[in-house]
């Protein structure tokens, strides 16, 4: 059974940086595509960053693009995500989720698409 475990999340002020990572073991990461999610208290989890199990393709939402980065390094079986320039409004739980069903070079979007999940980690950007 497939285990994620996310980390590096913490307080920052406004502009700052933190990198999350998510460890998954069980099975190789690179049978998934990978993707970051995060929610804030009150709204719905909503898509950040997805990479393709080959690691090829990647996928932001508008609002992180140019600022985040989504990264894998399948010999230590982790997916991280850089996030640099924080806003308040990165403030959420983020969580990984693991999708083994989709194509080598599909980086998906849709949180139905992810079958695994992460118990999430906490990012508080202070103003």
């Amino acid at each position: 059974q497939v285990q994620l475990v996310e980390s590096g999340g913490g307080l920052v002020q406004a502009g700052g940086s933190l990198r999350l990572s998510c460890a998954v073991s069980g099975r190789a990461v690179s049978s998934y595509g990978m993707g970051w999610f995060r929610q804030a208290p009150g709204k719905e989890r909503e898509f950040v960053a997805a990479i393709s199990k080959s690691g090829e393709i990647t996928s932001y939402t508008d609002s992180v693009k140019g600022r985040f980065t989504i990264s894998r390094d399948n010999a230590k079986n982790t997916v991280y995500l850089q996030m640099n320039s924080l806003k308040p409004e990165a403030t959420a739980v983020y969580y990984c989720g693991g999708d083994q069903d989709g194509g080598n070079w599909y980086a998906g979007r849709r949180r139905h698409e992810y079958e695994s999940w992460g118990q999430g980690t906490q990012v508080t950007v202070s103003s």
